[in-house]
């Protein structure tokens, strides 16, 4: 087996010594790589460095009696959580740029103004629960659907429902969308909460994208060390 695989390297080597282009082709794109590498970590640097700069928005608190669900900023789930007799209600929220891919173009200003809330209404014993998407705005919230969901498919906002949720919410009659408005509102779900989420999102996205420039550039960095060791 030794023999075979002296053999093997032999000839390999003697391949080699015809084909001297192999090498250099090889010093050469390892070289471009870690130019590439290099200019990289750079343009990370510079901009983590530029972001890390930026000066966060004012600390506003959530309108009580909402309370900031732990570790909310490093998941995807629910942002704030209140009760409201035996009901446990829960906000999830997304901006529409996050929504629309390749953000909204001339309309950039209203992305940033208008938020979308995922509101979770449950009872105890109750195997569904109230399922609302709401735009929010600095000055108005209005309800654009109403489903029912099982608890299991509210804990996050991403989920596909598998069931029937409920109609279409425009197609409903205007009574019961106004009533629908009304139940929200009594629970405290209007444009008091977007101070409040608007500054969230803030520092979540500014905190998902320093994470970013110093993973990105930590893989680089370690592909780096690793080529130059070849």
């Amino acid at each position: 087996m030794l023999r075979k695989a002296l053999a093997f390297a032999g000839s390999a080597l003697q391949q080699q010594q015809h084909q001297p282009w192999r090498t250099i082709a090889c010093r050469r794109s390892s070289g471009v790589s870690s130019a590439v590498n290099s200019i990289i970590l750079r343009s990370l640097k510079d901009h983590y460095l530029e972001v890390s700069k930026m000066t966060p928005p004012p600390k506003v608190s959530p309108p009580s009696p909402f309370t900031v669900v732990k570790g909310a900023l490093d998941h995807g789930g629910p942002v704030l959580r209140r009760t409201h007799g035996n009901e446990e209600i829960s906000i999830s929220v997304m901006r529409l740029a996050n929504i629309i891919a390749g953000g909204i173009g001339d309309e950039e200003e209203d992305g940033i103004n208008q938020l979308f809330l995922h509101v979770d209404i449950s009872k105890p014993g109750q195997k569904e629960s109230l399922h609302f998407l709401c735009g929010l705005y600095p000055d108005a919230l209005g309800i654009h659907s109403v489903s029912l969901r099982s608890k299991t498919e509210s804990s996050g906002f991403l989920v596909v429902p598998t069931n029937y949720g409920g109609p279409v919410f425009q197609d409903i009659d205007e009574k019961v969308r106004d009533a629908l408005h009304s139940f929200i509102e009594e629970r405290g779900i209007n444009e008091s909460l977007f101070p409040f989420l608007q500054a969230w999102l803030y520092v979540k996205d500014h905190r998902n994208l320093m994470r970013w420039f110093k993973t990105v550039g930590s893989l680089v960095n370690d592909r780096k060390q690793g080529a130059s060791h070849v």
